[in-house]
């Protein structure tokens, strides 16, 4: 692997669909290893550690929901979930095993590349060569320094649990520091935390909110961040200010 590039991870058994995705991504500059199924990516685990993991939903043996609440029980490796089921059920599912992001199936290339390098500036800022350099972007909150380039958020106080975010939450409490005290929309949600347009009724974005919430409040009690705005959209209570 190339160290100054990222790498990725393709768990899929349609060797068709293996081949055109490496060659599209290879071009654009990242390292790709192919698995096809959960056995081959625990023996590539062994090897290297991916800057992300692109999977199959509809795998031989364990599928890929198993393999993504299995891999979530151990690793913060960002996950991208391919799925050939269109139902909203199954992008919640995936998402709530883990997943930091899905693509529908049949999908176009550059929608995927799309999402990989979304999921990859939010996780680490990692893109490939030529990339400019992220300014260093740090919020104060409540009792929470979030350091969007670190990819860390730090209680300033002691406090009852400690707070672990995965990727997806992290990109939405993202989000909603850089607008705080502002209605955002589910669809202004999706667009700037996906990178891409909100589709009709897709509730995806009122599941993660729940569950940020919950890890906000547990670490704060009471603090109530994050409010439901009635037929409007979420909005980001605490003043939020920039820090060293």
């Amino acid at each position: 692997m190339n160290a100054s590039s990222p790498s990725l991870l393709i768990v899929e058994d349609d060797p068709e669909i293996s081949r055109l995705v490496s060659e599209f991504m290879r071009r654009e500059g990242f390292d790709i290893e192919i698995a096809l199924d959960g056995k081959a990516m625990d023996a590539a685990l062994q090897r290297f550690r991916p800057d992300l993991i692109i999977l199959d939903l509809m795998l031989p043996e364990e599928d890929g929901l198993s393999i993504c609440r299995r891999l979530r029980a151990t690793d913060d490796i960002p996950i991208l979930m391919l799925t050939a089921k269109s139902d909203e059920i199954d992008r919640v599912v995936g998402l709530e095993m883990g997943a930091d992001d899905y693509l529908t199936k049949p999908f176009g290339p550059r929608e995927l590349l799309a999402r990989v390098r979304a999921i990859l500036r939010r996780v680490q800022g990692k893109m490939p060569t030529g990339s400019a350099e992220p300014v260093t972007r740090r919020f104060a909150f409540d009792r929470f320094i979030l350091d969007l380039d670190a990819y860390t958020i730090e209680c300033t106080e002691p406090g009852p649990e400690p707070i672990q975010l995965t990727s997806a939450e992290f990109g939405l409490l993202a989000c909603l520091a850089q607008r705080p005290r502002r209605v955002l929309t589910r669809d202004q949600i999706l667009d700037w935390t996906r990178g891409r347009s909100a589709e009709p009724f897709d509730r995806t974005v009122d599941m993660l909110i729940s569950r940020l919430r919950k890890k906000l409040d547990a670490a704060s009690p009471g603090s109530n961040l994050i409010s439901t705005v009635r037929n409007g959209g979420y909005l980001f209570t605490a003043p939020v200010r920039r820090v060293p």
